[in-house]
């Protein structure tokens, strides 16, 4: 779509107000509008200005002027507001070198996707995420210098099996066993209906959905499934995802949620990241006959992504709640190897199909708290690192990692247990992500800088609700 295209769509559809998104660094959507009258082909050129120093992870106070460059390619009509508006994804840019911005998360994504042609592994990276999200019907949650608490309350909770009903709100039952939401049909689902809205909402936006369904945990955990696309293009998508999930919620009068482990002793929500490589038409990743059927390329790229996980995490599983999920017994996928088939495993390959176009690798370790486009890229700049050195990821484990004898068990590398260890991985390894100006010496040292000060030094210092059964008495 050409912005003349855009201009032309705007005026069909009646719009009142032109929407303007982009990413922070940390990974939520932020804009601003504009009326109609002032949309023009110009601004697709020249762009609107806007205070980067107000923006998590960009300028500072005294650099602050910065434009957003809108994408024509991304218009599409908002399914929520009331107002005919049109949204448009942006680029950021430095308005006195005219540059692309450096820390701009968009602009990450589609130097890695240049950096797969140019490093000729091939001409194509598709990612394919699976969200995992909570519908609650309410929330609170607060902290101060004498008290901290939140709560968590659905009407599918199975905690509420036993609360006496009310004739407003009556206990009717149907509420999903701690780990045994995965398929039950309504009335125990009593999401069907809220799900089918969301699908709908995505779908008007351009994403092409292939299932929904109720997941594992009790409380309206969700999972829906998108169609897989091209690097960039996903990354968008995902923020039209996490868009639409909010506000489908807060029309059904409930709240969303992508906080990998909200509740205590059940599974916890992942973004199962699907990846494969393509070249003049041709899925790289297969190779008939292999374990899997997948080829060298695509062990060597599994390679890569183990052998730099330690520090991948720091970009994959952002969030000091990460780590609550990242555990044995939920599903979790803490264990450092491969398999086909095997949820235990980091990397699982599906075995649904054989063809070649289905054959692809599945990390298992992100979650939804990622910035989609920092997270797809890391994981491909790992996956390029294991095939330009030819990365040995050892041997697949068809076993269930859980169960495995003691000695077998010390024998399998985990995953680290917090964000504060894994940006110091990230810190020791990450010339691989420097690779082809894809990542930045300053994006990385921000990102770093902005974990510890705002997350992991917060987290630390305050203490946890728990820590008073511990330790009060003692």
């Amino acid at each position: 779509m050409t912005p003349k295209d855009v201009l032309k769509m705007a005026k069909e559809k009646g719009v009142k107000i032109i929407d303007l998104r982009f990413i922070d660094l940390p990974g939520l959507w932020q804009h601003f509008s504009i009326p109609m009258s002032e949309l023009n082909e110009g601004i697709f050129q020249d762009g609107l200005g806007f205070d980067g120093s107000s923006i998590r992870g960009f300028q500072t106070i005294d650099e602050s002027d910065m434009l957003v460059i809108p994408d024509p390619s991304t218009a599409q009509m908002d399914p929520f507001t009331a107002v005919p508006t049109l949204v448009l994804i942006c680029n950021i840019k430095d308005p006195i070198t005219g540059k692309a911005y450096s820390r701009d998360p968009r602009y990450v994504a589609q130097k890695a996707e240049a950096y797969v042609k140019k490093s000729g592994a091939g001409d194509t990276i598709f990612i394919g995420p699976e969200l995992e999200f909570f519908f609650f019907d309410s929330i609170r949650f607060d902290q101060s210098h004498n008290y901290g608490y939140y709560f968590i309350d659905s009407e599918a909770g199975a905690w509420n099996s036993g609360r006496e009903g009310t004739p407003d709100r009556p206990n009717l039952g149907y509420k999903p066993r701690y780990k045994q939401g995965y398929f039950p049909v309504p009335p125990m689902d009593q999401f069907q209906d809220i799900r089918s809205d969301m699908v709908l909402a995505l779908e008007s936006v351009g994403v092409r959905v292939e299932v929904h369904h109720h997941e594992v945990a009790t409380g309206g955990q969700t999972e829906i499934d998108m169609r897989f696309d091209t690097l960039t293009k996903m990354a968008d998508k995902v923020c039209w995802y996490k868009y639409c999930a909010k506000n489908t919620a807060k029309k059904w009068g409930k709240t969303a949620t992508f906080m990998p482990k909200p509740l205590f002793q059940d599974n916890g929500s992942g973004m199962h990241t699907h990846q494969s490589i393509w070249k003049n038409g041709k899925n790289l990743f297969y190779e008939r006959g292999g374990y899997a059927d997948i080829s060298k390329m695509c062990l060597h790229y599994i390679g890569g992504i183990l052998k730099h996980a330690p520090a991948l995490l720091a970009f994959i599983a952002p969030s000091t709640n990460s780590y609550k999920r990242l555990v044995p017994g939920y599903e979790a996928p803490i264990n450092l190897v491969y398999s086909q088939r095997n949820r235990s495993a980091a990397i699982r390959i599906p075995m649904y199909s054989k063809t070649e176009g289905s054959k692809r690798i599945e990390f298992r370790t992100p979650d939804p708290t990622c910035n989609p486009y920092l997270s797809f890229a890391a994981c491909v700049m790992a996956g390029l690192d294991g095939v330009a050195n030819k990365i040995d990821p050892g041997k697949p484990v068809d076993k269930d990692l859980y169960e495995l004898p003691p000695a077998e068990q010390k024998k399998i590398k985990q995953l680290p247990g917090s964000l504060d260890v894994v940006l110091d991985n990230l810190e020791k390894d990450h010339d691989f992500l420097l690779k082809g100006d894809v990542f930045t010496p300053d994006l990385i040292e921000t990102w770093i800088d902005y974990k510890r000060k705002n997350e992991v030094d917060p987290v630390r210092l305050r203490p946890h609700p728990y820590e008073f059964t511990l330790y009060y008495d003692i």
